[in-house]
């Protein structure tokens, strides 16, 4: 049964100038960052994250919640879908001594950069389809990843997640609850291609019978 639970409630907030990031955005740097290369990590700031690097004080205070809900150990297996270059897992690894980790994401140049501990764990894949077999995991986690896809794609990233997991998994996406919360995540979009309302998003988890918790992003 799916639910909605803030998992990242001790994730550090990050000040943002919506309106200077609106008017700064164009199509062109849309196009450059949804190639997910190292332009979107390392590169410009319109372009992505302008420097995608390793800081404890992310991920570190969100594993205990992750270790708490669901009763990790070193006997647990994770998967992260749109791992990046390996942060989050990484921390489970070092908080979670001994817990099994595995992150797959799309962009080659992550995968490359990843983390030096964290290579043999990581790999280039789609999340439409994920290189593992069914109930190969614990818990799956995807942050702020599958709404890059198109719908349908993103339908199928689900039902991939609903496949390797044993039961248990975590999603955000990008979504809004009002008009004026869709017309700031429109112009701070960089990456999604599929953006729904809340309301939406839980019709959409039912029909291709998504059954993990979610919560949302909502700049």
């Amino acid at each position: 049964m799916t639910k909605e639970v803030n998992l990242l409630a001790n994730y550090p907030k990050t000040k943002r100038n919506l309106d200077e990031r609106s008017s700064s955005k164009t199509e062109a740097d849309r196009a450059v960052a949804r190639q997910f290369g190292k332009e979107f990590f390392d590169g410009d700031r319109n372009h992505g994250y302008g420097g995608f690097n390793y800081h404890p004080r992310f991920w570190q205070p969100v594993i205990p919640t992750f270790q708490e809900y669901w009763g990790l150990d070193a006997n647990s297996s994770v998967l992260d879908v749109g791992c990046a270059k390996g942060f989050m897992i990484y921390d489970l690894a070092e908080l979670i001594p001994g817990i099994t980790v595995k992150g797959i994401d799309i962009s080659e140049y992550a995968i490359a950069n990843a983390m030096e501990d964290m290579k043999p764990h990581v790999s280039v894949a789609n999340a439409t389809q994920l290189p593992f077999e069914g109930d190969s995991f614990d818990v799956v986690i995807s942050i702020n990843t599958i709404h890059n896809l198109e719908r349908e794609e993103c339908g199928k990233a689900l039902q991939e997640i609903e496949r390797v997991s044993r039961g248990k998994s975590f999603i955000t996406v990008d979504a809004y609850r009002n008009a004026e919360e869709q017309a700031r995540m429109e112009a701070w979009n960089l990456t999604a291609k599929t953006i729904m309302s809340v309301e939406d998003w839980i019709t959409f988890f039912a029909e291709v019978g998504y059954t993990g918790d979610y919560y949302w992003f909502i700049p």
